[in-house]
């Protein structure tokens, strides 16, 4: 139990300074194997969720009476009472009453001071997660212990709110400082190990190639960049880059386009016809590296994409079957990646139920899988996108885009679907 004047130990500036420079410690301080193979994201929020501040909230309802009990009090100053030596304690009969005021949040800001305080500040105990608030007096006038605690707690909310300002503008940029500072000393560690040369595998695209779908007007070289691996000595891996996985996505989007225009022409198809479709145009974009049934890992998979023998996109094409049968090709598709397989995709035709409710069941279904991690949000109405891990490893993150199509049959004379 400590008793002390509340709110003067330390000033919220140098509280604020003191987390800034923790922070930097603890990056710094983190063995760099563990830093480079980790998932940047996780250990982002690790950190943040370590160094925000938590002011604490009274619980108003709560506040109870903690201990009320006899006592002596001294009153050898009381200028009112007769007493021919003041020089040393007289004490009388009196009681004590112990007001307890839970508290959720860091019971250390309760001796911070904030930028807007008093110079006769409150006294209490920090027991736990309870400040205790004490009352001595030599009556029994419960309305006036009753006005002072109510003073008090008002009086703790105020400088409470203060600091609660200070601290939510600190942990609204704290993320961002954690990243960069995360971010510099991973490049630091990549520069100094030699490896940033392993960045920049070309993706060869055909030049003057025609096509009869969108396409970019100049065709671009994707940028291969590192992956999250986790392994106890880092090695760097080519991955896809971001840009060049939503390049991908596109052309098969806009391959999908054709068929919800055409239905006619892709009604009879089956998944695997319509596959052949997807690898026509992207190894019209992507020279001889697109491939369909192509043994990877542990599996066969429908489309793969592979640079220098090694695969950077792959993708499965189910027609729509319900919530099972999706997650059943989240862990199918899980199942063929090796480790350095990190953009990934699921197209989902529908052509036998109400596209809404296809929609929203593949947002419940998708989230569920055991190796969702978190929802980046959708890209489109229909394209939903997510970061998974590997089965065998949190830390070994993979980019998921689920993209659904409803592909209607073509109407018959009576204007139904035939």
């Amino acid at each position: 139990m400590t008793r002390n004047y509340l709110f003067s130990r330390v000033s919220i500036f140098d509280v604020i300074e003191n987390q800034k420079s923790a922070a930097k410690k603890a990056v710094q301080e983190l063995e760099p194997n563990y830093l480079l193979n980790a998932s940047e994201h996780d250990l982002v929020s690790s950190l943040v969720a370590q160094f925000q501040l938590d002011v604490p909230v009274i619980k108003d309802n709560e506040i109870h009476v903690a201990d009320f009990l006899e006592t002596d009090v001294d009153v050898s100053g009381d200028p009112i009472r007769f007493i021919t030596d003041r020089s040393r304690p007289f004490y009388i009969k009196g009681n004590k009453t112990i007001i307890a005021v839970p508290f959720n949040g860091d019971a250390n800001f309760l001796a911070v001071q904030p930028q807007t305080y008093t110079l006769n500040p409150p006294m209490g105990d920090i027991v736990g997660d309870e400040l205790h608030l004490t009352y001595v007096r030599t009556d029994q006038n419960a309305e006036a212990i009753k006005t002072e605690y109510i003073q008090a707690v008002a009086q703790i909310k105020t400088h409470l709110e203060s600091l609660r300002t200070s601290a939510r503008s600190f942990n609204e940029q704290l993320e961002s400082l954690v990243r960069q500072l995360v971010s510099e000393r991973k490049q630091k560690l990549l520069a100094h190990a030699g490896v940033v040369a392993a960045l920049g595998l070309p993706v060869k695209k055909r030049q003057g190639m025609a096509t009869t779908y969108a396409v970019p007007v100049q065709r671009r070289k994707p940028r291969i960049e590192r992956p999250h691996v986790a392994v106890s000595q880092f090695k760097p891996e080519p991955t896809l880059a971001q840009e060049e996985y939503d390049e991908i996505l596109r052309i098969m989007k806009n391959m999908v386009r054709v068929m919800e225009q055409s239905p006619r022409a892709f009604e009879k198809m089956g998944e695997e016809d319509l596959r052949t479709h997807f690898l026509v145009q992207l190894n019209a974009q992507y020279e001889r590296q697109a491939t369909g049934e192509t043994f990877n890992f542990q599996g066969k998979t429908d489309i793969m994409v592979r640079v220098e023998g090694r695969n950077v996109f792959i993708a499965e094409c189910k027609f729509w079957k319900g919530e099972r049968e999706l997650q059943n090709t989240i862990d199918q598709l899980l199942s063929y990646l090796s480790w350095r397989d990190t953009k990934t995709a699921i197209l989902i035709f529908n052509r036998n139920a109400n596209f809404t409710e296809v929609l929203a069941k593949i947002g419940d279904a998708a989230p569920s899988h055991a190796c969702f991690k978190r929802d980046l949000g959708k890209s489109d109405e229909s394209i939903f996108r997510y970061v998974f891990h590997q089965p065998a490893d949190t830390n070994r993150e993979l980019l998921l885009t689920v993209m659904a199509f409803d592909v209607p049959r073509p109407k018959g004379p009576s204007g139904e679907s035939e």
